[in-house]
């Protein structure tokens, strides 16, 4: 774990030690950071850094130079002047009322734009708050910055408001992370956080920035010095001697120019001869699968995630996705397959795994024919040997990989085996009886109660759905459901949390999708029990005028787990919910609200929500009442 640290001792520790520590950690750290800098650098542009500037302006200077639009927040008093700065620049500031919201939301905003999200948090319980959605972007190799205030260098370990030791709370979920000790290493620490959160394996950074490196230094030195001319003793003029020399440190850029720059992420380099023996293993084969997981969605410079979509496209063989991946064929590539995943594997003879891990999805490599050979592509290392090792291990950038793989089979003009059209077939016959079978139990009268068909309710969802849709994936049981049957349109046009499960991502995912294609419908597809996480960010959706659509399978319970716990444990306690009337909490906090408890009413709901999303007006709740049933029976993972 690589971290940037400058200290500053407590003011009354000031002995000979102390002072030769001080220096010595902020030189060295100083020397590294402009080291790290000197590498590919592109643009650089010049800040002058006067005695009234503040950190925050540096802190907004750097966003704007590395392609941040927007910033997600939940306010206070450490990080006031980034807010503030960034807003003055044009850099959107969107603030919400949960702080794992603002993760979630930078989370988003890298899956659909390869800039690395950003969430701007306030000390202690802003930054706690923050933890779950941390983990979840690190598991989902999710590139975010996170800029956490904190109580004063000067201040640490004596009580001070919000004061803790957050570095220990982060430093396992986060690749990167970093302590800001003056104004100097604002620049440098950004730049390297951006580099740290995009390179390699993607993931969340750290950046914890003290109040006094943020304010202006006539505003630092009210705070520390007010009563500088009342110190007469040999010890209060010994702090104050300390205090100038710490305040002198923290602001020594005043009055100069500062850098700021832009960097290239590094990649791994992908070798010819890797592209080379897979092209010769596919003419060899006859039963080939290609598995497309999220990291090869990863948008790079190199590449659009159209190339990539084209290149699978044109490789001919079957193909399954998952996660963010969805979408990559479109709705009904002929290539592209939903329901045979588990057959397919079973008796294929070469699996190529792009950017995907042998983890619990897929029975930790067990899914997989024990006589097939296995091309695995991915960025990180301990998820390529994860369980089971591959015959021919990639350490590098799947996408790219795919595309170049393309490349060289046109190059040699590869033509498709024969017996490749004889799987294709099995496959896809496979596919549509599963279709056929969905579709019979979606057709299934309603229960006694008249509820919702919870199959019939997500396909009249998905009919109404136009082209330009994005879906955000946060609930279990029916948002399990939906993923047999609502078709994703395009490439990154489903958001989902990833390997972590995680609920409550469904309101920061909306709003990074939103603001990235505001030319988009965006949906959310919550469970009753998902949606008490993002119940309060319509009102963030309201006041930032963001037309946001949620459909909500309600059940009144938590039917994923309490399915299989009455079945095992004979107990429904702690799985009950109630059939609350959701669609009236939207209202009540300026959105639109609708309950369907039939095709009729939901028919009427889905055609006015359209309209107002179509129109951008403000966002909208459907509230499905649905039937419990049985469709998903054993799909627990663990």
């Amino acid at each position: 774990m690589s971290q940037v640290i400058s200290t500053v001792s407590k003011p009354y520790d000031i002995d000979f030690k102390t002072l030769i520590s001080v220096f010595g950690i902020g030189f060295l750290g100083h020397y590294l950071v402009k080291a790290y800098s000197r590498k590919i650098v592109r643009n650089p542009t010049v800040f002058r850094f006067g005695i009234n500037s503040n950190g925050g302006e540096l802190v907004a200077n750097v966003l704007l130079k590395q392609g941040v639009s927007f910033i997600f927040t939940l306010t206070g008093g450490h990080i006031a002047p980034i807010l503030i700065e960034s807003d003055k620049i044009g850099i959107k500031v969107i603030d919400v009322r949960h702080e794992a919201t603002t993760v979630f939301a930078a989370d988003g905003v890298f899956r659909l734009t390869g800039t690395p999200g950003v969430a701007v948090v306030t000390a202690g319980p802003g930054l706690t708050n923050t933890i779950t959605a941390v983990k979840n972007a690190q598991l989902a190799q999710s590139g975010v910055v996170l800029i956490g205030g904190a109580t004063s260098d000067l201040l640490k370990g004596r009580g001070s408001l919000q004061d803790i030791d957050q570095f220990a709370l982060l430093k396992p979920h986060v690749k990167w992370y970093a302590h800001v000790g003056k104004v100097a290493d604002i620049v440098p620490v950004l730049e390297r956080a951006f580099l740290e959160a995009k390179s390699g394996t993607p993931g969340p950074v750290f950046i914890e920035m003290p109040i006094d490196t943020l304010y202006p230094q006539p505003v630092a030195t009210q705070w520390y010095m007010k009563n500088q001319d009342k110190a007469k003793s040999l010890s209060a003029k010994a702090i104050n001697f300390y205090m100038n020399y710490h305040l002198n440190r923290i602001f020594s850029t005043v009055d100069s120019n500062v850098m700021i720059n832009e960097k290239e992420p590094i990649v791994h380099r992908i070798e010819k001869s890797m592209t080379k023996r897979l092209r010769l293993a596919l003419k060899a084969s006859k039963r080939p699968v290609l598995v497309v997981g999220s990291q090869a969605t990863l948008i790079n410079d190199k590449f659009s995630v159209e190339a990539l979509q084209r290149s699978v496209q044109a490789l001919g063989i079957p193909v399954f996705t998952s996660s963010m991946s969805r979408g990559l064929l479109g709705t009904s590539h002929q290539n592209l397959f939903k329901h045979c995943r588990s057959y397919a594997l079973q008796n294929a003879d070469l699996v190529i795994l792009a950017g995907v891990t042998c983890d619990f999805r897929l029975n930790y490599g067990k899914s997989i024919n024990r006589n097939a050979t296995i091309f695995s592509i991915n960025r990180n290392k301990t998820d390529l040997y994860k369980n089971r090792t591959p015959e021919y291990p990639y350490l590098c950038d799947p996408s790219t990989f795919l595309v170049q793989l393309r490349q060289q089979m046109e190059e040699n003009k590869f033509e498709s085996p024969n017996a490749w059209r004889t799987w294709l077939d099995d496959l896809s016959s496979r596919d549509i009886n599963r279709n056929l079978e969905i579709a019979s139990k979606a057709n299934l009268p309603p229960s006694k109660e008249g509820f919702l068909n919870p199959l019939k309710a997500l396909q009249m969802f998905d009919e109404k759905l136009p082209h330009k849709t994005i879906m955000v994936a946060d609930g279990g049981d029916f948002v399990g459901s939906a993923a047999y049957i609502v078709r994703p349109r395009g490439p990154l046009s489903w958001l989902d949390p990833g390997v972590f499960g995680t609920l409550g991502c469904g309101a920061g995912f909306a709003l990074a999708a939103k603001l990235c294609r505001p030319d988009h419908q965006v949906w959310v597809i919550f469970g009753d029990g998902s949606f008490g996480y993002s119940l309060p960010e319509i009102d963030t959706f309201v006041r930032h005028k963001l037309a946001i659509g949620s459909i909500i399978g309600n059940d009144a319970c938590w039917m994923q787990i309490m399915r299989e716990q009455v079945d095992s444990l004979h107990s429904e306690v702690g799985c009950n919910l109630s059939y609350t009337n959701y669609q009236d909490a939207s209202i009540a906090l300026g959105g639109k609200g609708y309950k369907a408890s039939n095709i009729d009413e939901l028919k009427h709901a889905l055609d006015e929500s359209s309209k107002i999303l179509d129109q951008n007006q403000e966002p909208v709740v459907v509230n499905c009442i649905i039937d419990r049933n049985d469709f998903r029976k054993g799909s627990i993972s663990v």
